[in-house]
């Protein structure tokens, strides 16, 4: 039984002490997968998926969620511009109904305008290879979606 996105507000309330976050970037090709600390005041990068079949995509993400212990899910959700969902929001939610059906962890999604964008600026500002860039973007993508969510978290304590 697959479950609904809960309000980042509800997610706040259900959080137990020193729980993780996992911070998701579901692209078409890689599922970019970034890390919070346990204060839940940091998000690094942590991993990157390539995509395959979803069947492979959960398996691996959930292997990844469970060795670090993951409460729960923030998830990129790529709206356009003028803030309407488009066909990569409903793969998104797609892919989220059917890995809420094998895992009881809540997720939230978190706009993600702009966040492939900002990384890029970042990592070209920093002088990185193209090549760099396209290897570390997408979990970097993650962590900028995690500790938006992250910060917002703060502010809500």
């Amino acid at each position: 039984m697959s479950r609904a996105a809960l309000p980042l507000e509800d997610l706040a309330a259900q959080l137990p002490p020193k729980a993780r976050l996992m911070g998701l970037d579901l692209g078409t090709k890689t599922i970019g997968l970034a890390l919070s600390d346990v204060e839940r005041r940091l998000a690094s990068p942590l991993d990157t998926i390539r995509r395959e079949k979803f069947s492979k995509d959960a398996a691996a993400l959930l292997r990844r969620a469970t060795e670090f212990e993951i409460f729960a899910f923030v998830v990129g959700l790529p709206l356009n511009m003028d803030g309407t969902e488009g066909p990569r929001s409903q793969a998104t939610r797609a892919f989220m109904r059917n890995l809420s059906a094998l895992s009881t962890s809540p997720y939230i999604y978190w706009d993600e305008r702009l966040s492939t964008a900002a990384v890029t600026r970042e990592l070209i500002a920093q002088d990185a290879s193209r090549a760099k860039r396209a290897e570390v973007v997408d979990r970097m993508a993650a962590a900028y979606i995690l500790q938006g969510a992250l910060d917002r978290l703060a502010r809500l304590a």
